[in-house]
């Protein structure tokens, strides 16, 4: 049996709450420094508080420390890493190799992205470093995927969902270069989300003020069981910087999916954590912020990887512009043919078009059947197709669903006359609880309603506790049953998961990872960086991107492009032979 993982982000303990009652499996998060998120810290204590949560469920919580490390800084890393284990991490996603070195860290490290694993050898270093699980780089195709989990023992994960960067993974310092913020410290700029002119050798103009670099963002849920069948254990959702909405609809999209997949093969897949969820809206991520999808190089095949039109969040298409009126200089109506004939527009949802000078947005103030009244936005013309990048019913269904995730009970009662009643609570993770109850009760002259009463009343919330009635055995003599109150049964409900609210949940182990590495001796094979290095290097190309690579698409070659904004100027060189691109600062 393998375990499946679904690991969410985190960027406080509220939403690793949300996420773990959603149906995650794990989430990550950081903790109050050297994370690669600096504006998602947290502290140590929302650490633990987070941490006893998820454990009711065996679902276990990572923190990040995946920047690389000044020397002054690793003993407050050191000590910020025992007191996230004390509060009860379950793991660490670690990027700087001092940290392998480290004895008195004895959960499970995890090889952070950043660490740039995408061959079999790279793999097999951090394995022999002492990681118990890899965390792949996003533009690995499922051959190489494949290739890389038969070639070790350690765990596999693997991101399914969220914004992707375009250089390969802890590689890039475009960031670093342009204004001083390194990204292999948290604090990067997003510098390829930024607007450029693109040029040629000779100096014409190929593309104005787009956003070149931009990809759009991975979708990969209906690859879920490709990547399982390819050895990976993990999925993970990006966004760590995502509001509570999106890490709801994300979370409780993916885990209906795995559970599909897991119900498809029952002795095969089994899902890493306990419990189940009840939640009052139906997810839909086309709904959250999203560049539009893509599936990358999952196939090994190039696809148009871009949203150079925009960086920003174009949300769901809503149709295109079939009739344009503009009343007055103040408002205009707008008629839509609909993309889907399922579509519902609402008061206030938020829309956008995109034009040669980017995304434009606007507010429908009154919105029926497939017309929309707002305020007059220049640029919008018919025929363009419009984007809904905020349903404001969704978004309040959302806000008011509260998930509720409870662990399955098996309840089996044994009556002994109309005195004693034996309860045997087995829980879906294994935990037992027994208890004898004893009552001075009549023999009740309807059975039958009895027995519905138990089933009602036992099948009711236990209070604060996570537990929900999946079976109920009654086993009687003679068929007789006393006379119970609702009250009475209400008490035995409360005791039984009273008894097993105090049994920890059984979690499903880790991979521990080599028992001793010799971290030393391995140390000085990373991070290597030579002089004169590109600022990054992508599978993404601009000019298969435009129609002009000279592999697949028979253009003639360009040779380099630049890519200009503010004054500053940037050459992009293109590697044929790896299909891969690179970004450079011009050499005078």
């Amino acid at each position: 049996m393998r375990f499946l993982e679904l690991l969410a982000p985190a960027r406080n303990a509220e939403i690793g709450i949300a996420a773990i009652d959603c149906g995650a499996d794990a989430v990550y998060i950081g903790g109050p420094d050297f994370g690669a998120r600096k504006a998602a810290g947290n502290s140590i204590e929302d650490i633990h508080r987070l941490c006893a949560h998820a454990h009711q469920f065996g679902a276990r919580v990572f923190v990040t420390f995946n920047t690389l490390l000044r020397p002054d800084e690793l003993e407050d890393a050191r000590i910020q890493m025992l007191q996230a284990q004390e509060a009860g991490a379950d793991a660490f996603i670690v990027r700087d190799p001092a940290v392998f070195g480290w004895k008195d860290i004895t959960v499970p490290l995890h090889a952070s992205t950043q660490c740039a694993i995408r061959t079999v050898e790279r793999a097999r270093l951090y394995e022999s470093l002492g990681c118990a699980r890899i965390v792949l780089e996003r533009e690995l195709p499922l051959s190489t995927v494949r290739e890389i989990a038969s070639a070790v023992n350690c765990e596999i994960e693997f991101f399914v969902h969220g914004a992707l960067c375009v250089c390969y993974s802890g590689e890039c310092r475009l960031s670093e270069h342009i204004n001083g913020r390194s990204a292999d410290r948290g604090e990067c700029i997003q510098a390829c989300r930024s607007l450029y002119d693109l040029v040629d050798g000779d100096g014409h103009v190929l593309l104005r003020n787009k956003a070149v670099l931009s990809l759009k963002d991975y979708n990969l849920r209906n690859r879920l069981e490709d990547l399982a069948e390819a050895g990976v254990n993990s999925f993970k959702i990006e966004g760590r910087l995502k509001n509570l909405s999106y890490v709801k609809t994300v979370v409780r999209d993916y885990d209906i999916a795995l559970n599909e997949l897991t119900a498809r093969h029952p002795g095969l897949y089994s899902r890493a954590s306990f419990g189940r969820v009840k939640c009052g809206f139906t997810p839909d991520s086309a709904k959250t912020f999203n560049r539009g999808y893509t599936e990358l190089y999952l196939d090994g095949r190039r696809g148009r990887w871009s949203s150079m039109d925009t960086p920003k969040s174009v949300g769901e298409e809503a149709g295109t512009v079939i009739r344009l009126r503009r009343p007055s200089q103040q408002t205009m109506t707008v008629e839509l043919r609909p993309s889907k004939k399922s579509l519902q527009l609402h008061n206030g949802d938020g829309f956008a078009f995109v034009t040669p000078e980017g995304l434009t947005g606007f507010r429908g103030d009154v919105c029926e059947g497939a017309s929309i009244v707002a305020r007059n936005v220049p640029g919008l013309r018919e025929g363009m197709t419009l984007y809904r990048n905020i349903d404001t019913a969704y978004e309040k269904q959302v806000e008011a669903s509260v998930c509720r995730r409870e662990i399955p009970v098996s309840l089996r009662l044994r009556i002994h006359g109309k005195y004693v009643i034996e309860t045997e609570a087995v829980t879906q993770d294994g935990r037992t609880s027994a208890s004898t109850f004893h009552t001075d009760l009549e023999t009740a002259e309807n059975g039958d309603r009895i027995k519905a009463m138990l089933h009602e009343q036992l099948s009711k919330h236990a209070g604060i506790f996570a537990f929900s009635l999946d079976s109920l055995e009654i086993e009687t003599a003679g068929g007789r049953l006393p006379l119970l109150s609702a009250s009475t049964i209400n008490g035995i409900r409360r005791m039984i998961a009273e008894d097993l609210q105090a049994l920890p949940c059984r979690k499903i182990p880790l991979e521990t990872g080599i028992a001793e590495p010799d971290a030393a001796a391995l140390a000085g094979q990373l991070e290597k960086r030579t002089p004169g290095e590109p600022l990054m290097r992508t599978k993404y190309c601009v000019r298969y991107e435009l129609g002009m690579c000279p592999v697949h698409q028979g253009a003639a070659s360009s040779g380099n492009l630049y890519l200009l904004n503010n004054g500053r100027r940037l050459t992009l060189s293109f590697n044929c032979r790896d299909c891969e691109m690179s970004v450079s600062e011009e050499r005078k």
